[in-house]
């Protein structure tokens, strides 16, 4: 049942919505990492490194929302369950425990670099079904690729 309906085609609409729910629970994802290893990380950059992952984590959170709305207004019904972000996410999973800050950077480096790669697929996807979609994962993706340059500079 489609209760919004769209301008775009119903192959176009299936398209950019895969790929909004991809970079919903990628989203999602990435701000459950970032706070876990935020309240576990340890180390003499414990402070720097614990502001910039709030940082991750604020951003995360407002884009999956804008994603999540996105997906609403063409009519496709966003799906942020913890089962399907566990069972769908491209981003590794992260141990229990005390995490030292240089391996934190390294997590926070992968968790990145996953979420852009798949982000930068989404922008292929949706460059002719959806445009509009496709600028929001354009602005996604620059701030993603922020943080990953400067996580990467913390272990430069």
């Amino acid at each position: 049942m489609t209760v919004v309906k769209s301008p775009l085609s119903d192959q176009d609409r299936k398209t950019t919505g895969d790929a909004l729910q991809g970079a919903l629970v990628d989203l999602i994802d990435l701000s459950l990492l970032a706070k876990q290893v935020h309240w576990n990380v340890i180390g003499p950059r414990f402070r720097s490194i614990h502001l910039q992952l709030d940082e991750v984590v604020d951003t995360a959170r407002l884009h999956s929302d804008t994603v999540a709305e996105r997906a609403s207004a063409i009519g496709v019904t966003p799906d942020g369950r913890p089962g399907t972000v566990a069972s769908t996410s491209g981003i590794d999973t992260v141990t229990d425990g005390w995490v030292k800050d240089t391996e934190v950077v390294e997590i926070m480096v992968a968790a990145l670099d996953a979420t852009i790669t798949r982000m930068r697929e989404r922008i292929g996807a949706t460059e002719q079904p959806d445009p509009v979609s496709q600028d929001i994962i354009i602005g996604i993706t620059a701030d993603l690729e922020k943080f990953h340059w400067m996580f990467q500079a913390e272990n430069a």
